[in-house]
């Protein structure tokens, strides 16, 4: 093989890595030759330790994670945010618990920080065989929570950015209790990340326990401080839907891929995957009612794309494309929930 221009600089180490990746079994040998290029490079620049460091236990823990999220691929997984503060018995507690059996029992895989509080109400209703834990080492607070602890499908991070990466990648939906500090970090960075197109749409629910006004005034406080005060708009609150039952955030949840499956860039159009035949009718509604979003020319059903062909990348599925402008999330988001709730005659 040949390396890309990406390259060490140095042309006996450049043929000692093309001699080495003749061993890697894999069909991916120009991703992995990068890797090991930026390895060297590292070595051969001006890095101290401490960013070697970094970079080496960031790669780490991304590696294990991959390796313990591969058995699961296939399964449909919804993370679960909230304060490790809450004590077993209260509401709030209660109400996480009773979602992440909601989740288990239609067929969903459920993760937290595996830490106490919400985290360990959500793994108790899900079931151990249910639950991923995705702790963080703090220390105050480093020990896995008893439902997943001991358990394969626990992953210790030491990094933050990591830890988050790895939520975001494996997760289908999000829900979020009652928190501090952190579940408002999770609660703005997940709507930044789908805001800005830097992460797939996902359902996102907040979920109050009864009696709780938690969610209720966090969003008086986006609408009278944001929305007022022309920060975000009207179409951008459709990200995020407030609950107070958690059967109800459990069904908006799986809701959201009742039709719509799963979505992909190529090139300068976007593809959604689809799991029902979207009509003549349906279609014409679509474009009459989402043309704002279009750069060119219109929605249409198309067949799997060559790069969607050469990754394996849901074949079988029903498919529309568009060439998307990319700065309409939010609309994106009521384009999918439109195909959700159209009525299929």
């Amino acid at each position: 093989m040949n390396l890309s221009n990406y390259r060490t600089g140095v042309a006996s180490i450049d043929q000692k890595i093309i001699e080495l990746l003749e061993e890697v079994p894999t069909d991916d040998l120009d991703l992995v030759a990068e890797l090991l290029v930026s390895g060297v490079r590292l070595g051969l620049e001006d890095v101290n330790r401490g960013e070697l460091k970094l970079t080496n236990s960031a790669l780490k823990e991304l590696r294990h994670s991959f390796s313990v999220f591969a058995p699961y691929r296939s399964e449909r997984k919804a993370t679960l945010f909230g304060s490790a503060r809450i004590a077993a018995g209260d509401p709030a507690y209660i109400s996480a618990r009773e979602f992440g059996a909601a989740m288990a029992e239609r067929g969903w895989m459920v993760m937290t920080g595996a830490g106490p509080g919400i985290m360990a109400a959500g793994l108790e209703g899900a079931g151990t065989d249910r639950s991923f834990g995705i702790n963080i080492t703090l220390p105050f607070e480093s020990s896995a929570n008893e439902f997943i602890a001991d358990d394969p499908k626990l992953i210790n991070f030491k990094y933050f950015f990591t830890r988050k990466v790895i939520f975001m990648k494996e997760t289908h939906g999000y829900a979020l209790l009652p928190g501090g500090f952190g579940t408002m970090d999770e609660a703005f960075e997940l709507l930044t990340l789908m805001q800005t197109g830097k992460s797939p749409l996902t359902p996102v629910v907040l979920l109050d326990p009864p009696d709780s006004t938690y969610w209720d005034r966090w969003l008086d406080f986006v609408r009278l401080e944001l929305l007022n005060g022309g920060l975000i708009s009207e179409n951008d609150l459709s990200l995020v839907h407030i609950f107070k039952d958690p059967q109800a955030a459990a069904d908006h949840i799986c809701h959201f891929y009742s039709s719509y499956h799963s979505m992909r860039y190529v090139r300068d159009r976007l593809v959604i995957r689809l799991n029902r035949t979207i009509d003549d009718e349906e279609l014409l509604l679509l474009n009459s009612a989402f043309s704002d979003i279009l750069v060119s020319g219109s929605i249409e059903r198309c067949d799997p794309t060559g790069s969607e062909i050469e990754d394996s990348d849901f074949l079988d599925l029903e498919r529309i494309t568009f060439r998307h402008n990319r700065s309409s999330q939010s609309r994106l988001r009521l384009l999918i929930d439109e195909i959700n709730n159209y009525e299929v005659t």
